[in-house]
């Protein structure tokens, strides 16, 4: 399983996922312009996709899905308001599924999409099975729950948000005391400190690779997130960590190796 992020923050986020047999993505939040471009750096077209998977509708996850259905003739899969906030017929341009209802999207591909909370949204994360393992994917969630822990464990893959570093953000004074409220709260986004705790409870011997995603560009940087979690998980994980910028891809992760493969360009 070959794991890509193409870009990931509050301006598009997108990640391609290919095995032998199936090419999906994850979230289709850039412009179709830029999802084919970024696509072609990794010797892949629109027209190799199985499916897109939308973790939900907000803009930088979800703003293509409409036109990519139309215009790439390729499966939406989402959940029924994920789907309905889109703009998406439910039954003609979008594959509706259930919160824990395992999918097929290839020979050798399925998933299994997580609920997690997030505001005026119905979000999901999503651990994919192939071949060679399984590899999680979460973001936009305030905090983790007991059911994602569960079925997040195990992954010899994970990609995490890592959105802000709390002093930046509070000590932020462009932004509103609501916002930041917000931000924080149970439906806003992972602190770094939060992130790494998790990582704690997910951390084991086989865990290769993670890949900390959705900085924010105002109140984040990649060395205090990457800071942040090896701090908290150093001791015990024995894989990489990269950060996913907004401009990218930078790097490929193929599951079961613990290094990631530079891109040539990056």
């Amino acid at each position: 399983m070959e794991i890509v992020h193409l870009g990931s923050g509050s301006r598009g986020n997108a990640a391609m996922v290919r095995t032998e047999e199936t090419t999906i993505l994850i979230d289709c939040g850039f412009s179709m312009r830029q999802i084919e471009r970024r696509l072609a750096m990794v010797d892949a077209r629109p027209g190799d996709l199985d499916a897109i998977l939308v973790t939900h509708h907000h803009g930088d996850h979800g703003k293509s899905a409409r036109a990519a259905a139309k215009k790439w003739d390729v499966e939406i899969h989402a959940n029924f308001e994920t789907c309905a906030r889109l703009g998406l017929d439910p039954v003609n341009q979008c594959r509706v599924f259930e919160s824990l209802e395992r999918r097929d999207l290839g020979p050798d591909l399925s998933m299994l999409p997580i609920p997690i909370p997030h505001d005026d949204a119905e979000n999901v994360a999503f651990v994919l099975n192939g071949p060679d393992g399984r590899a999680g994917f979460m973001t936009d969630l305030g905090e983790p729950t007991e059911e994602l822990i569960k079925h997040m464990s195990g992954c010899q893959h994970i990609s995490v948000e890592a959105n802000y570093d709390v002093n930046r953000l509070f000590g932020n004074l462009k932004y509103p005391q609501t916002l930041k409220d917000r931000i924080h709260g149970r439906g806003g986004h992972l602190s770094n400190r939060q992130t790494a705790m998790m990582l704690d409870r997910l951390v084991h011997d086989n865990l290769d690779s993670i890949v900390l995603c959705h900085l924010s560009s105002e109140n984040n940087a990649p060395h205090l997130a990457e800071s942040e979690v090896l701090c908290q998980i150093d001791e015990e994980f024995k894989g990489e960590i990269q950060i996913s910028k907004q401009e990218g891809p930078e790097f490929t992760h193929w599951l079961g190796q613990r290094a990631a493969e530079p891109l040539r360009w990056a």
